[in-house]
């Protein structure tokens, strides 16, 4: 069978089989990147389900308009200025089946084959594998504690032809857990700016710190349209919902719905209304605040048994927000070669090597603290710190 370049380009992801364990039973399943069911509102969405209904009946299922649901793009342009400091419109705004459609679509509307993307280094698996499908070229920029390293990505672009598209998540990054400092970001967007490159902001957790102050989007601080903001209502209302957006300026926004018009029309017409009608009849920033009082306790019970059971020279950071903590173990461990031991104990984990693009660093993992019970979230830390220093 003779198939596309495209197609022989795509392989097995890694971020596939990790989320195929979230099924498996007895798993402690640090692996994953779910928000925590017993959180999702679902009686009240299904007095949402009947309302929508008994207002809208055929028409909440009919064919909708490619840039998404009106209703629903005027409440997150609201959001956005609530939440993310951002003047949006509703016209700026573009409805995505999930945060990740928005990846998808804006890399095929931006990357040709042998152009660059800077990304983070570590960045989001899922980012990666989005893009890789255009056949870039992947160049990492270097990240602290604080973010983006600016001398780094300066000395970058200076060095490096064919930039046309940077990738970040400033706040509670995934995989590393790191929110950029606010002299980061203005010291970020000065750079950018001087050398006109898009950026995709992507920022699935911004609403769910746990500690430190807000900070303003790269998109709030953008002053030249060179930011693409995506955000999604899968980590604060329900994922299976596929409800994401994209915020840009109108020439690029205008694209990507020609682009999304080729792909599948529309998101879902009833899960739109789902979000905003929810939005209407219960407030969302209650729940959001539940969801952060429950993360923020498994946050920190995480955080204190990696520093209890881990064996010494291992290090994780405590981040101030979203669902990951980042364990960096000491050189020459192998992360990958450990996941397979682990996971005969029943511990998943995902190894770091797989947010780097360009391979490499196999001494990091990935942690999520959002999906397990507070005393299995513990025990797994115990039985993984166990086989850790068996492995030293």
């Amino acid at each position: 069978m003779n198939y596309s370049e495209l197609a022989e380009r795509l392989k097995p992801s890694e971020l596939g089989m990790l989320l195929a364990l979230a099924d498996m039973p007895d798993v402690y399943n640090f692996s994953s990147g779910y928000p925590a069911e017993e959180l999702f509102p679902l009686e009240e969405m299904e007095q949402v389900d009947r309302e929508i209904l008994r207002r809208e009946g055929k028409l909440a299922v009919q064919y909708g308009s490619s840039q998404g649901y009106l209703p629903l793009r005027e409440k997150i342009a609201a959001r956005m200025k609530a939440r993310f400091q951002a003047d949006c419109k509703a016209e700026d705004i573009l409805i995505t089946s999930g945060s990740q459609q928005g990846l998808s679509l804006l890399g095929q509307l931006f990357l040709n084959k042998d152009d660059v993307v800077l990304v983070e280094s570590p960045t989001y698996l899922g980012a990666i594998n989005a893009f890789q499908i255009n056949g870039p070229r992947f160049v990492e920029v270097s990240t602290d504690d604080k973010g983006i390293i600016p001398e780094k990505l300066d000395a970058v672009l200076q060095t490096t032809d064919r930039v046309k598209l940077m990738y970040v998540i400033p706040d509670f990054q995934n995989p590393a857990g790191v929110t950029w400092s606010l002299e980061r970001r203005k010291a970020f967007m000065e750079i950018v700016n001087r050398h006109d490159i898009p950026v995709l902001e992507d920022d699935p957790y911004g609403e769910l710190r746990y500690s430190g102050e807000p900070l303003p989007s790269l998109k709030a601080l953008d002053t030249k349209g060179r930011i693409v903001f995506l955000g999604s209502f899968s980590k604060v209302l329900m994922p299976g919902l596929r409800v994401g957006w994209i915020a840009a300026n109108p020439e690029i926004l205008a694209r990507v719905n020609l682009l999304r018009q080729s792909v599948d029309l529309q998101s879902s017409s009833f899960a739109q209304r789902q979000v905003a009608y929810y939005m209407d009849m219960f407030d969302l920033d209650a729940h959001v605040d539940q969801i952060r009082v429950l993360y923020r306790k498994r946050r920190d019970i995480l955080c204190k048994a990696v520093k209890q059971y881990f064996p010494e020279g291992v290090t994780a950071t405590y981040p101030d927000g979203g669902i990951f903590v980042w364990v960096t173990l000491p050189e020459g461990m192998d992360a990958k070669a450990i996941s397979r031991r682990a996971l005969e104990q029943k511990v998943a984990y995902v190894p770091g090597e797989a947010f780097y693009p360009n391979g490499g660093n196999g001494n990091h993992m990935r942690l999520n603290f959002s999906t397990m019970r507070e005393d299995r979230i513990e025990a797994g830390i115990r039985l993984l710190g166990q086989i850790l220093k068996d492995a030293l």
